[in-house]
């Protein structure tokens, strides 16, 4: 009998699609850290939030976050706390940036 066969099949499913939310909110870091990077800084101030530089600490900490305690069975309160800093910052930042033109 191997390991797997003695845990309930439900847990392998769960941890599996924990998994994949916890490397998925890694990407979504990324992707946010990447965007953050490409942009003028003069267009963070037009849309009045944190300048560049902040945004991009904040950016790769929640990388690193999401990195360091993402596989660990689920996402966790720092994945929690990474994933809500890059949709705040994809969801609201760079639609902002968007609309003032300074988005790539």
């Amino acid at each position: 009998m191997t390991e797997f066969e003695a845990i309930p099949f439900a847990f392998q499913v769960k941890g599996i699609v924990w998994l994949v939310v916890a490397y998925g909110a890694a990407l979504l870091s990324l992707i946010a850290t990447i965007h953050c990077a490409l942009q003028k800084p003069e267009g963070f101030s037009v849309v009045g939030t944190l300048s560049k530089g902040t945004w991009l600490g904040i950016l790769v900490g929640s990388f690193v976050l999401s990195l360091l305690f993402g596989g660990w069975g689920g996402l966790g309160l720092f994945g929690l706390i990474a994933l809500v800093a890059a949709l705040v910052y994809l969801l609201d930042v760079r639609a902002g940036l968007k609309d003032v033109g300074g988005a790539y």
